[in-house]
């Protein structure tokens, strides 16, 4: 069965969004500081059909391994209205995604093979039905941090990949505000380290 994993940037005082997020301001005040390392790179330029980028190192090689394990990506309406205005008309998935909302709307489909489906079911059938369409590979929970509280607040995630930006943020969107903690444990597998980032990688151990 695909593994359900989350990846995302994060600040060293637990941000990944700064205040103020909209579709005019996408991750919010400094957010998108939170990402910098990453825009240096080859591997995720290249999926933005861009030129350019550092290759052969630990940064670049990770966003490449990232992108080839992801089948099917779930989101929440905040997060899609944020990259509907601002992500190329190539949308950056190359793959379904699953946007959790209340609205009725036909699935959109993007050149590059994204497709976006709209749906309004419990947060278990979502998952099952983001599986049908991964093939062999995995689901990631992209966001935003409601969305990934729910899954691991229900017991339904396996992985959580951190990327930690130098920076403080003071405010913004904390990644574990809502979270229940006995429903679940943490196990480090690995860390990367490099002069932008540091990545570190966990199991997730869910508590019946």
């Amino acid at each position: 069965m695909s593994k359900v994993f989350v990846d995302l940037g994060i600040s060293l005082d637990g941000f990944i969004a700064g205040p103020n997020g909209g579709a005019n301001n996408p991750l919010g005040d400094n957010g998108l500081k939170i990402h910098e390392w990453m825009f240096k790179q080859k591997a995720f330029l290249s999926h933005l059909k861009l030129e350019g980028g550092e290759t052969n190192n630990p940064d670049n090689d990770l966003i490449e391994n990232i992108f080839n394990r992801i089948g099917a990506n779930i989101m929440g309406k905040k997060m899609f209205i944020e990259g509907e205005t601002n992500w190329p008309e190539e949308a950056p998935f190359n793959c379904p995604v699953y946007v959790l909302t209340h609205q009725k709307r036909e699935p959109w489909e993007r050149p590059g093979g994204t497709i976006f489906y709209f749906v309004n079911d419990d947060i278990s059938s979502v998952l099952e039905k983001a599986r049908k369409n991964t093939g062999n590979k995995d689901v990631r929970i992209s966001g935003g941090a409601d969305v990934i509280q729910q899954y691991l607040n229900a017991g339904l995630v396996d992985e959580i990949s951190l990327h930690f930006a130098p920076i403080i943020l003071g405010k913004g969107v904390r990644l574990f505000e809502k979270i229940d903690k006995k429903k679940f444990s943490l196990e480090i597998t690995d860390v990367v380290n490099s002069p932008m980032v540091t990545h570190l990688f966990y199991n997730v151990i869910n508590h019946k």
